[in-house]
């Protein structure tokens, strides 16, 4: 997967999470937390989303990664490369 497809990705589960959320003008720069209301239970579904829908494992020690959509396509673009 391409980095705009993993963003693609990940908004698309953030709309199934947070499918009240205005995802249009997502910075992605700044933490989802400052930008969307998502609470601890919602982080951990787009963990498990993830391992869902693409069988990509997320240590708990690396869900820091995941603040942001820079840094959540950073992180996961080495994973999903070959998906």
């Amino acid at each position: 997967m391409t980095p705009a497809d993993i963003r693609n990705e990940v908004v698309d589960i953030l709309s199934d999470i947070a499918p009240d959320e205005d995802l249009s003008g997502l910075d992605d720069g700044k933490p989802f937390r400052e930008q969307i209301e998502l609470d601890s239970m919602d982080f951990l579904d787009i963990v498990m989303e993830l391992r869902k829908r693409h069988r990509v494992q997320i240590p708990e020690e690396d869900y820091g990664q995941l603040a942001s959509m820079a840094s959540t396509v950073a992180y996961l673009e080495p994973k999903m490369r070959d998906l």
